[in-house]
This record gives C-alpha cells, sequence and structure tokens, in this order.
C-alpha cells in the first residue's frame, strides 16, 4: 500500500557526466520571476512562444491574445467557445480529420488603457494552471490579470485599480442587467449575434461593484477604476437551469490545482484539488471530462450538475460543483511484470516445448548482433527503441527461452551499449539547460535544427525517447542487481525529467509529459501551434508508463510503481475514450470513429494522419509501437478486432512493406495469437519485417504467450461472441488449442 504516490524521485543533484548550460534556442518570452522549473509541454505554452497570439484551450473554453485583431481590435485576451456544428470536417467518409475554427473573440476581457504597446506576460506556470497577465506597456503593472486553470468554469478576470472592458468581435446584440445572485455581486446577460449567450459577474474586493454600459455594439466598459473580478460563462443552448448554478459559483476561482494519490492492491485513487481565491466560502463550479465523470468517486458524483458544454476534441465536458476531485480506478495491472500479459488472464511465464525451441534458435542470432553499431546513433529515439529491443531478446532468452548462458552474453553486450548513454559519451550527449529546466539531447544546439531527433532539444517527445532507456535499465537492473547502484541515479534523471511528481525536486517541472487532467500525455514541446499541443503514438505513452512502473518495481520504488500503474489505468480508459475508437464510442464524432484511431490529436482538431505518412499502416501502426505487455491493457480485443477488420484482414496485411508487417502482425497476436505465431515462426521469415526497435525473438514470445493466455474450452469451443477477423471454423479453434498445447 502506498499512501502518498506523489513523493520525490530524488532531489539531488544529476550525475555530475551531465553537462550544464544556460541557454536554450527558445528564449523565455514574457515569463516573469520564476526561478522554479518550467513546463514546457502545457496547454498554455503558446502564451509565451512566437507571437504570443496563439490559442490555449483550458476546456471547454479556449483563450487567446486578441493583439489588436478582430471586429474589436481589441488588445484583451479573447475568450471562444465552439459548439460542435461549427466544426469541419473532410474529405472522406469517415472524414480524415475535423477541426475547429480558431479565432472567434466571443468575449474579450480588456481594460481602459490597453493598446498597442499593450505587452503580455506570465507568471506562476505549474503543470494545471498559469496566470496571464496584460499591461498598458512593457514593465507597467498589470492592468488585468486572468488566472488559466484546467477545466475552469468561470474565466476570471482581476482588475485592480483599473476601469473593465468587455467587448466581442461577434458583436453585441443586448446587454441586460439581472437581479444580484448573493451580496456583493452583480450580474449581467449577453446575448451575441450568433445567439449565444454569456453571463458576465463583477465581484467587488471591498465596496460595491461598478455598473456596465454598453457603448457599441463592440464595447462593454466600465465607468470607473475598479478592484475586483469580472467572471464570465456560456449559457448551453436549450438549458433553462444553468444560470441558478453559475449565480450561486460566482465570486470564487480557482488559481491552480494538485494532485495527490493513494494505491491500495490494485485500487488506485487520485485527486484533483484546487486554490481558490475571490469568495472562498463559495463552492468552485469546474468542468469535467468524460473520463473524469466516469471514474468519480460517489463523494464527487454528487456535485455532478446538468452544465454540459462541448469540448473540441474531448466530447462533452460536465460541469461539477466541488473544492476537489476524487476519481478511482479499481484494476491496476500490479501483476503486470516483463512477459506476455492478458487483463482477463494475467502474465504467462512459461511457454511451450516448440515455441521455446525456436526462441532459443532465433534468439541466438539475435542476440549476437552488434548491438553497438544499432544504438550508437545520433538519435535518442532511435538508439532507445533498438537498446529497448535487445533489453527484451536478452529478457526472453533468460526467462522464457530457458538459455541463461546466451542471456549473460547478450546482457554484458547490453551493459556495454547502454554504458555509452550513461557516460553521456553518445554522438549527441544530453544536457541539462538551466533556462527551462530539463534534459535535453545537444542535436539542436550542435547542428542549428529544430527539428533535429524530432525536436529533442525543444523537449519534443521525451516520454516516447526517454521511456525506452527506462524500460531497458528495468530490464538489465532485473536481471543483474548489482548494475543499479552504478547507474540508478542516471535512469531517475529521465524519470524525473518527464515524470517528476513533486514540486520538491528543484531540477525539473512536475509531470513534464503526463497531464494529470487529459490522462493522457502531450508530445508537442516548445513550438508554437495553432491547434496547440498534440499527441501521435497514443502506445508510445503507454510504453513510458509501463517503463516507469517496471524501473520502479525493479529498484524497489513502491511509489514509483504504483504512479506507473495508476498512469497505465487511467491510459487504458482515456485512450479507449479519445483515441482508440470502438463502433461504440460516443466521445468522438459518429463520422470520425470510423478510422478507428485518431492519427494526431491535438487540442483543437484530430487529423488521421502521421507527421511521416499517410499509409493506412502509418496511422494504425503508430499507435501500435511498442508491443509489450502492456499492449493488451489498452488495445482491447473488440477494438484490434475492429481495426483488423478495417484496415488488415482478407490478405491486406501481406501486401504492407517492411517493418509495418511485423508490427501488424504482432498486434494480431492479441486477438488470433496463432496466425500471429505462425507468421514469425514461419521458416523462410523475412528479417525486413521487422522493425528496428523489434525482434522476432520477442514476437515470437509475445504470441505464444498470448496463445497460452487464452482459456482454450471457454475462449475457443464456447463463445459465440468471439470472432477473429477472418471468422474461423469450430476446427480451426481446435487446431489453436493444439498448437499452443504443443
Amino acid at each position: 500500500m502506498s499512501s502518498n504516490i506523489f513523493v520525490p524521485v530524488s532531489t539531488g543533484a544529476l550525475p555530475s557526466v551531465i553537462g550544464s548550460r544556460p541557454d536554450h534556442p527558445v528564449p523565455r518570452l514574457g515569463i516573469s520571476n520564476q526561478s522554479t522549473p518550467l513546463s514546457t509541454n502545457k496547454f498554455y505554452a503558446n502564451l509565451f512562444l512566437g507571437n504570443q497570439n496563439q490559442g490555449a484551450w483550458t476546456h471547454p473554453y479556449s483563450v487567446s491574445w486578441a493583439k489588436g485583431t478582430g471586429n474589436a481590435a481589441s488588445w484583451g485576451l479573447s475568450v471562444s467557445h465552439i459548439e460542435a456544428s461549427q466544426r469541419a470536417y473532410g474529405p472522406g467518409n469517415p472524414v480524415q480529420y475535423f477541426i475547429n475554427p480558431i479565432g472567434i473573440q466571443s468575449m474579450i476581457l480588456s481594460a481602459v488603457g490597453l493598446g498597442s504597446d499593450t505587452t503580455l506576460t506570465t507568471s506562476e506556470l505549474t503543470a494545471f494552471s498559469v496566470n496571464v497577465h496584460l499591461s498598458q506597456s512593457a514593465g507597467a503593472p498589470p492592468a488585468v490579470t486572468i488566472p488559466l486553470v484546467q477545466g475552469m468554469g468561470f474565466i476570471t478576470a482581476i482588475y485592480s485599480y483599473s476601469a473593465p472592458v468587455i467587448q466581442s468581435s461577434v458583436f453585441f446584440r443586448s446587454l441586460s442587467a439581472v437581479q444580484s445572485p448573493q451580496s456583493g455581486v452583480a450580474k449581467y446577460q449577453v446575448t451575441l449575434e450568433d445567439n449565444s449567450i454569456w453571463l458576465i459577474y463583477l465581484t467587488a474586493s471591498s465596496g460595491s461593484p461598478v455598473a456596465l454600459q454598453q457603448i457599441s455594439n463592440t464595447v462593454i466598459q466600465a465607468p470607473a477604476e475598479f478592484n475586483g473580478t469580472v467572471q464570465i460563462a456560456k449559457v448551453p443552448q436549450g438549458n433553462t437551469t444553468a444560470q441558478s448554478t453559475y449565480d450561486a459559483a460566482a465570486g470564487v476561482y480557482a488559481t491552480t490545482a494538485q494532485v495527490s494519490g493513494s494505491v491500495s492492491g490494485s485500487v488506485g485513487s487520485y485527486s484533483l484539488s484546487w486554490t481558490k481565491a475571490g469568495k472562498t466560502s463559495n463552492t468552485l463550479l469546474m468542468f469535467a471530462l468524460p473520463h473524469h465523470v466516469q471514474s468519480f468517486s460517489s463523494g464527487t458524483k454528487s456535485g455532478v450538475t446538468g452544465i454540459q458544454l462541448q469540448t473540441t476534441t474531448k466530447g462533452i465536458a460536465t460541469a461539477v460543483v466541488a473544492d476537489s476531485w476524487t476519481l478511482t480506478e479499481s484494476s491496476l495491472p500490479t501483476d503486470m511484470g516483463f512477459a506476455p500479459w492478458s487483463p482477463s488472464l494475467r502474465s504467462v511465464t512459461s511457454l511451450s516445448a516448440a515455441a521455446i525451441q525456436l526462441i532459443q534458435s532465433v534468439g541466438a542470432s539475435e542476440v549476437s548482433q552488434d548491438m553497438n553499431a544499432q544504438t550508437n546513433l545520433n538519435s535518442m529515439y532511435f538508439s532507445g527503441k533498438a537498446l529497448s529491443k535487445f533489453a527484451t531478446i536478452v529478457y526472453t532468452l533468460h526467462d522464457l527461452g530457458q538459455r541463461p548462458d546466451l542471456a549473460a552474453t547478450g546482457l554484458a553486450s547490453l551493459k556495454k551499449a547502454f554504458a555509452l548513454f550513461a557516460s553521456n559519451q553518445q554522438q549527441y550527449p544530453l544536457v541539462y539547460e538551466t533556462a527551462w529546466k530539463g534534459v535535453v539531447s545537444t542535436a539542436s544546439y550542435a547542428t542549428n535544427d529544430s527539428g533535429a531527433d524530432f525536436g529533442n532539444t525543444y523537449y519534443n517527445d521525451h516520454h516516447f525517447h526517454y521511456g525506452y532507456f527506462i524500460h531497458t535499465a528495468a530490464v538489465i537492473g532485473y536481471l543483474d542487481p548489482s548494475w543499479l547502484a552504478a547507474n540508478q541515479a542516471w535512469v531517475n534523471m529521465l524519470v524525473r525529467d518527464v515524470a517528476n511528481p513533486s514540486t520538491a525536486d528543484p531540477y525539473f517541472p512536475v509531470s513534464r509529459s503526463f497531464d494529470w487532467y487529459h490522462g493522457h500525455s502531450w508530445a508537442k514541446g516548445l513550438f508554437e501551434s495553432g491547434d496547440s499541443k498534440d499527441e501521435e503514438s497514443s502506445s508510445e505513452d503507454a510504453m513510458c508508463a509501463y517503463a516507469i512502473k517496471m524501473w520502479g518495481k525493479t529498484i524497489g520504488d513502491a511509489n514509483m510503481e504504483a504512479r506507473g500503474n495508476l498512469m497505465l489505468a487511467i491510459l487504458a480508459r482515456t485512450l479507449h475514450d479519445y483515441f482508440l475508437m470502438e463502433s461504440t464510442n460516443t466521445i468522438q464524432p459518429a463520422n470520425f470513429i470510423g478510422n478507428k484511431v485518431t492519427g494526431i490529436l491535438f487540442e483543437n482538431k484530430i487529423d488521421h494522419t502521421t507527421y511521416f505518412g499517410t499509409n493506412p499502416e502509418y496511422i494504425e501502426g503508430i499507435h501500435m509501437i511498442p508491443l509489450n505487455p502492456s499492449s493488451a491493457l489498452t488495445r482491447t480485443q473488440n477494438f484490434v478486432s475492429e481495426e483488423w477488420a478495417t484496415y488488415f484482414n482478407n490478405g491486406r496485411v501481406d501486401q504492407v512493406a517492411g517493418g509495418w508487417r511485423g508490427i501488424l502482425y504482432a498486434n494480431l497476436a492479441i486477438i488470433d495469437p496463432v496466425t500471429s505465431y505462425n507468421f514469425f515462426a514461419q521458416s523462410n521469415f523475412d528479417a525486413s519485417w521487422l522493425d528496428g526497435g523489434a525482434s522476432r525473438t520477442w514476437y515470437l514470445a509475445y504470441s505464444a504467450g498470448e496463445c497460452l493466455l487464452f482459456n482454450f474450452f471457454f475462449l475457443f469451443l464456447s463463445l459465440p461472441f468471439f470472432t477473429p477477423a477472418d471468422e474461423p471454423s469450430r476446427s480451426w479453434r481446435i487446431e489453436m488449442i493444439a498448437i499452443c498445447i504443443l
């Protein structure tokens, strides 16, 4: 049992082999007075990147700096909420993508005096929140401060001796004062020309709120300076009871959030708790995403309201009245190890005699390959994939293939290949840069190419890259615990960079990659983006969580292992809801779910494609790699069956070239392990069917293990609902059982 799983991995200095430098190619644009580590992959990054005028999505709202644009020509912070009817789709059936419009300035929070000299700065950047300040000129005190918190129920602007201005580029049709809902709170209702209805609440810090006056169809203004808050919220279309709920919560607002959690056995519980300001005697109203509502505790469920607003890429958000949420995952994969694993039938650590014999033969060849040549590359990503591949081969030979002698030889080579990185002697060594505070590749420093190694220097994809190294280390340490003492700090450094759990660690931001509000990671780092953060590979996200779990288990860090288990359980839920779409999915648009996987999921759009091509095997396969024990947790049998029937059955898989064919056949083991095994067991197997991060040794073990994990009688002889892709006959099922037993 772990009663507090969010304790630091370490707070100590980094290994001495890691150099330090104070500079980074991306400047800290407008970031004020923050010496603590800065989050690079969070929802608000556009506010300190590029022109600072791209959007930040808090869900269900988004905000952006108007910066003199639009009908209102405002210099305030614009607020947008997009309905499903406003999306653009296409082309195809199912549609290739859907995208939400940007630049719609429904409501704009500004102040008298903000003009062309206005500056936008940010402060108090955390894993869940940021404060945005708009000042009349550089160095001037803020005219208005807007705290942005994920899921915030109101967009709140704080005024200190400045006169509020509220604008709209959609045009105000009417402004009407409404009876005060609380003492010291003034309320107004606005109707825009697009027929949307918005509420405005003014709460004075002292005295009475100022009155608002409509000056034009783009400007509402207070006649005097004001100390207090202005809050705005959208009334859901057709909801006649929402206003009373908003009324009760007006005046209080969240300033930041904290995550905490505990694990007992296979049950994990985590809480999101908000720090609040304003009328703190009131209870907060915050918006939950679908996966939150599914896992709410009974106490949190009592705060669920009837207020629902569309989000851009996460379905319908539901307003909840509560100062904290508690969420429960009741099926943590605590018994998942390095061996093949199934959610229903768990791990298998012994294989059939025939499978062992073939694994020994294939493994002897693969483990003798030149590991240094395949791992000493100019890319942390590709180096990590190769190291992880060889680690899996060595493990398979040792634990499943009954060849500890071959495993010992391979382990020695693997340690040597890993030592190049642990001593920081690779082609582009790592460096700790103190501008943002993180461990990055020196590739972009050396080449002046921001895209070098997929943008690692710019904090792209760190959980993908470092997850493979963490997994490799977990296997080495499992097989040779004596290796840990000299290497644990270096591996922990990678964990701290991508998944530091605590503000007590002064070297890294909290949870750089995994977003505890969204329940999955964001891959994009310090790159301005009109559609904000995105993630392309949900499976490599799960790989990182799996690696953290296994590294924690290997080093005896129960809290790290528990966090990894909890992250995997949350990912199983969120990937099912948002990324891996079964026919029953009701969260993503009905005309899109036929794609089966999202492709690239952004905060503002989803595009069924990849950054490297549009072949179906690329788009589907990037959500498969690497096939590991966690794959069957996040990729359900129903999903894999539907995806296979959509893209790869009836011989289509055999038209796929290169390593993607091996990936597809390995993934098939989740629903049809015998066909998968026979593919990898064939005597004329072509090594070109293996991806650089994959081995035939592991794929044989994985498919053979999945075969043994099936309950023979129950699954193959009795259940009519199990239908592998090609509708096998009863005789096929009996043949499959025979192969598994052999």
